[in-house]
This record gives structure tokens, sequence and C-alpha cells, in this order.
């Protein structure tokens, strides 16, 4: 007996402007004003997708001194974008990236309530720690947690504002209109935690949300990652859109459910993925050529180079060779508040692969960065992309994907006129919404409802 077919995940990020954005295309309109929000969120509707997703940036990255260029723009608070978009939408879940290192469990517990109380059931929290003194010098808290703590911080930051969510039981107030009182019962909203990183007690003075709690994110890639999404995670994003690496991270993460209590199907896995479309694949690949050329200046090549070799470049032409120096292996100084930074962990590693590469195909600078960081993960005809789509999700590669175009407001249209028709064709996609919480639309359990595993009314 064939096994069936699984449903596709789809989700869309707004990206701001960031290294797979093409801001200086004609069609690229404003990374702030709400009319961009509003126009990307309707077509994610349109589309069927189950959430948008916005990311968090809580400094200016700065190159060298200097605010970088694709920061120009700023970085807008989360939950206010968020707030206005359940306004304006119907079905689609809002997710958002919210930091467990400089934030407290009462004040994220108390936005993401209201946030779920507005939109009818839809909010999801993005749960992330922070990593540097960088972006800590923003905060009280600095940069003074070491990295092992971290996550420590982050699993009690979560099981605290849980204990909140949770604080409330059933209809513990009642209104009686005739005279004009309340009943209620004294344990509503009360609280009380204790542990090593919070220390609070009180009462939280939001309801029971609609969904009970947000729907659960974790971005993390190390171990520590892994197993807090294991752990205390609805969904994990993954870096792995290629088919191989995808398969043995949904494999590992998918393994370690099981000493948690749970199972496989209560932790989606959904990697973001870049893609170009066109007529035939041979003129999205021509354009998909094209926009990487566009997504790196030769000045970004050079800032991109920086990230590893922790090193002031701007006098190598970024048309001719790599350096022959080594990375500078002190403190990095020169790029700060980017992420990119952690994903080079040995750098002297990474110089000697990228020399090795760049010999073996004659490329310069741009080319290598061009090459290695800026390759769309789908690239074809509407056809050829939903084929490789389907295949991913059905070869245990994910559960569906978080989709970045690169036009901002535009760039996720075309996917959605043309791309999720034949995926509903093909019957692994949604042609309606039919539930009415994002939990709903990812199959997830109500905390609280009784129910072990996926949900009954899954969409």
């Amino acid at each position: 007996m064939s096994k069936p077919l699984k449903q596709i995940h789809l989700a869309a990020h707004f990206p701001g402007v960031n290294n797979t954005t093409v801001w200086s295309d004609p069609e690229a309109g404003s990374h702030i004003d709400f009319s961009s929000f509003a126009h990307f969120a309707r077509t994610a509707e349109r589309g069927k997708f189950d959430f948008l997703f916005l990311a968090e940036g809580l400094r200016l990255r700065e190159q060298g001194g200097k605010i970088y260029d694709l920061d120009v723009v700023g970085r807008p608070d989360t939950f206010t974008v968020l707030t206005a978009l359940a306004a304006v939408t119907e079905h689609l879940g809002l997710t958002g990236t919210i930091n467990s290192t400089f934030n407290e469990p009462y004040e994220v517990a108390r936005q993401f309530a209201t946030l779920d109380h507005l939109s009818g059931g839809r909010a999801a929290w993005n749960v992330v720690t922070s990593w540097d003194a960088f972006t800590g010098e923003n905060f009280r808290r600095g940069g003074f947690l070491p990295q092992q703590e971290r996550y420590s911080r982050a699993k009690e930051f979560l099981s605290t504002a849980n204990e909140l969510f949770d604080s409330w039981h059933g209809d513990e107030i009642v209104a009686d209109r005739e005279s004009g009182t309340f009943l209620r019962d004294a344990r509503a909203g009360a609280f009380v935690h204790r542990g090593p990183h919070f220390d609070i007690q009180g009462q939280f003075n939001v309801p029971r949300s609609p969904q009970g709690r947000p729907v659960i994110f974790q971005a993390g890639d190390s171990d520590e990652g892994r197993e807090f999404a294991a752990s205390s995670a609805d969904a994990i994003f993954s870096r792995y859109a290629a088919r191989e690496q995808g398969q043995a991270f949904y494999a590992d993460v998918k393994g370690r459910l099981a000493r948690y209590g749970r199972e496989r199907d209560q932790l989606l896995i959904l990697p973001a993925a870049s893609f170009v479309l066109g007529d035939t694949d041979a003129e999205a690949e021509e354009l998909a050529r094209e926009v990487r050329r566009l997504q790196v200046s030769g000045a970004t090549a050079i800032k991109h180079l920086e990230f590893v070799w922790n090193r002031d470049l701007s006098a190598y032409d970024p048309d001719g060779p790599l350096p022959d120096i080594d990375p500078d292996l002190g403190e990095h100084t020169v790029a700060r508040g980017r992420a990119q930074v952690r994903m080079y962990r040995d750098p002297l590693a990474t110089a000697r692969e990228w020399r090795e590469l760049a010999a073996a195909n004659k490329w310069s600078i741009r080319d290598l960065v061009i090459e290695t960081g800026n390759r769309q993960n789908f690239v074809g005809s509407p056809a050829t992309v939903a084929d490789t789509i389907n295949d991913f999700v059905q070869a245990d590669a994910a559960d569906g994907f978080i989709l970045v175009p690169h036009i901002t407001p535009g760039g996720l249209d075309p996917f959605a006129d043309r791309v999720v028709p034949l995926l509903q064709e093909r019957g692994v996609y949604r042609t309606e919404y039919t539930g009415t919480t994002l939990r709903d639309h990812l199959g997830l359990a109500h905390p609280g409802d009784g129910r072990e595993g996926r949900a009954a009314r899954s969409a």
C-alpha cells in the first residue's frame, strides 16, 4: 500500500532589506510603509499560506564602524506590524521573532496573548536568543550571558511564559449584568515562578486566548537549538533546503522527539527558501543568474568576505583574487550585529575551502560570494518548482517551506498565482482554509484540549 501524500505547508517571510533582496529593482517598494506589509500579507492569504513571518533586528548592523547599507531603512517593531496586519487579514497566521535574552516573560506573554485575541487565534512566537554584547548594549542586561546560559534562559523564559498563558482556567470571571458586579475566582491569572533566571509572582491580566498559547517556533541549528526545539517547539526553521542535507536534519530533529514523550508529527520542519520563476526552466535559470548579480554588488562581496577574514578588505578588487592573508582570529570587530559572523565557526578552514573553490573555477571574490552564498533554492517554470517542492516534502526533507522573495512587496504574487494552483491540482495543498487558528492550519493540537498529536481538524 502506498504511503498517503503529505500536505505541504507554506509560509512567507517579509524580508525587509537583506541579502536576498534586490532593492534596486524598479518593482521594489518600501520596506517599512504599512502598505507593503499589507500587500505582502494579502498575497500570502490569497495563496492560502499558513502564516507570515517577521524577523527582528534589535540593533542596526555595522561594518567598519558604519551602518550597514542594508539597514538604512530601519527595523520596525514586530508586534506593532503584526497587530496591524491582524486587522487586514482573516486567516493568515502572524509569526514574529521575539528575543528571550533581553525581554521579560510577563511582558512578552501579555503581548502574544493580546495578539492571539485580536487575531482570533493566529499568533506565533519565534523564540530566539541573542549572542553578542554589541546588540546587548541597547539593553540594561547588556551582553553578559555566556553562550551556555543563553538556552538555559530561553528554556526557562518559555516555560515561565507558558505558566502565564495557562494561569487562566475556564470561565473564572462571570459578569452579573443586573447587579453590575463580577464573580471572580481567585485563581484566575495567579502565578508564582521561582527559578535561576526569573523570580516573579502576581496575576496575569489577559484571559486565555483562542489558541491557549501561541504556536512556538525555534530557529537554532546548534545541538542545543535542536534539543530545545525537540523539547519545546511546535515548528523549527531550518537553513537546509538542499534535499540530502534536509533529510539528514529532518531525521535528526524528529529522532529527538521521543525522549520528550512527543510524536514525529508534533514538530514541523520548515526551511527558508528563495525562488525564481520563468515561463521555461531556461528562462528562469537566466533570470536567476541576473538576480544573483544584482544581489551581490562588488561592495557587498567585499563586505561578505570581511565576515570571515575579520579584516578591512576595502582595498581589494572584488573582481580580483581572494586575499592571500589569513583571517584574523581575534575578537570580531569589523562586522558587528550580524548573524553571518556566527555561521563561520572555523574561519581558517573556510578561507582554505574558498581559495580552493576560487582557484578551481577561476572565480573572483564577487563570483565566489555569488556562487557560495546567494543561490536560489527553487528555479524553474511553475511546474518544475511545484514538482521540486512536492518532492522535497514527500521525501521527508521538510514539511514545507518559508518562502523569501527577492522583490518586496510584490515578489510573492507570481508564486501565489502560478505555483500554488499546481500544488492544489496535485492534491498536496489546501484549496481553502478549513480552520480558524494557526494551530488548525499547521495541524497542531490546542494546549489543554485533551488531544494528543496532530489536531483532528487538520487543515
